[in-house]
């Protein structure tokens, strides 16, 4: 029997792919919120999860990572 190079457990979908998808403004990883947008990780009134201030934070992102709508 032979193992993965990596645990894959947390990772879903097309990621096994493609890979993550990062936000193409601040690089910050975005998660899945509907099958064909994504959003930055627990934004906070305009910051990301590193707590950067970001104009796209609370916007919903394509799967390249581009904002769809400035928020």
């Amino acid at each position: 029997m032979t193992y993965p190079a990596y645990d894959t457990t947390g990772i879903q979908g097309s990621e096994l792919r493609t890979g993550p998808v990062t936000c193409v403004a601040c690089g910050c990883r975005l998660q899945r919120s509907t099958p064909d947008t994504y959003r930055h990780f627990a934004p906070m009134a305009g910051r990301d999860a590193r707590g950067c201030k970001v104009d796209c934070a609370d916007a919903a992102h394509d799967a390249k990572g581009r904002a769809l709508v400035a928020a």
